[in-house]
């Protein structure tokens, strides 16, 4: 089985969705002058913003976005797969899809996905985070052929449900995108944990965009994009500032690692006892 290079973009979005697109664009081309046959962005590429008011004054419905339309003429113009980790996408005048797009070398987009999802939480650091006032949650599964192998397609949160990596890798998965936004907080406890384990416990590769540093609205993201390979070992890493990082992906050892550890035929069903009744 053939294989190729791959390529994860780490940003810092702010507020402008021009300037984004742009930072964008400039890594993208030089994840491309690289060797990078497949590229991925991070979540929320083109703008981030808790601002409700401000993020819906900003974005585009699907059809109208120029933003899209720039991404599909630059994987044509490069002959990539490109796979924005998520945009934000107005669906009415209240809500938001947290979508991601694999767009191919002609430029046609080949697969989307919402976000399942939401991170509702509080940090107790003054940080507070609630998705689900704004963005729509996405209902499916997703997963996409390239000509090399299967692409599984997921964002961020997901990466803490363990159920969905396993399913994507089930329908035959060996390479699950993970583009985020991670919380300083959260991305120094378990960032690299959570990605590894999805890696070991479903035997594909594992490449995750992030965003990094302090953004304009005020959050801290982690950064730390990574490629990690399907034993669990870390291929390539970034630190916090923008740039880009590049693996070689082997298909055929998402099939040697199955082979030798075969979790997903091993698994079998099993009862499970009732949930604890607590007495008030």
């Amino acid at each position: 089985m053939q294989g190729f290079r791959a390529a994860a973009v780490q940003m810092r979005s702010g507020l402008d969705v021009a300037a984004n697109v742009a930072a964008a664009e400039a890594l993208v081309r030089q994840a491309a002058a690289q060797g990078a046959s497949y590229v991925l962005t991070p979540e929320m590429t083109t703008i981030l913003d808790r601002d409700r008011k401000r993020l819906l004054a900003s974005i585009s419905a699907e059809d109208d976005d120029p933003s899209l339309k720039r991404f599909q003429t630059l994987a044509a113009e490069l002959g990539i797969y490109l796979h924005i980790g998520s945009m934000a996408i107005k669906l009415d005048a209240d809500s938001v899809a947290n979508r991601a797009f694999l767009i191919g070398p002609d430029g046609v987009i080949q697969s989307r996905y919402d976000k399942i999802h939401m991170y509702d939480v509080d940090l107790g650091n003054g940080e507070s985070y609630r998705e689900s006032r704004l963005y729509r949650p996405g209902g499916a599964a997703v997963v996409a052929d390239l000509p090399w192998l299967r692409l599984g397609l997921t964002v961020c949160y997901d990466i803490r449900f363990s159920q969905l990596y396993r399913a994507l890798a089930k329908t035959g998965a060996a390479m699950i995108a993970v583009p985020a936004a991670f919380t300083q907080t959260t991305g120094e406890a378990h960032w690299h944990i959570l990605l590894r384990a999805r890696a070991i416990e479903t035997g594909s590769y594992i490449i995750a965009a992030a965003q990094g540093g302090h953004h304009e609205d005020g959050r801290e993201t982690f950064g730390h994009s990574m490629i990690v390979d399907p034993w669990g070992r870390i291929l390539a890493e970034a630190e916090r500032e923008p740039g880009i990082i590049v693996a070689d992906i082997d298909p055929a050892m998402s099939e040697t690692t199955r082979a030798r550890i075969p979790v997903l035929a091993n698994e079998r069903s099993f009862s499970a006892p009732a949930a604890a009744t607590i007495e008030a």
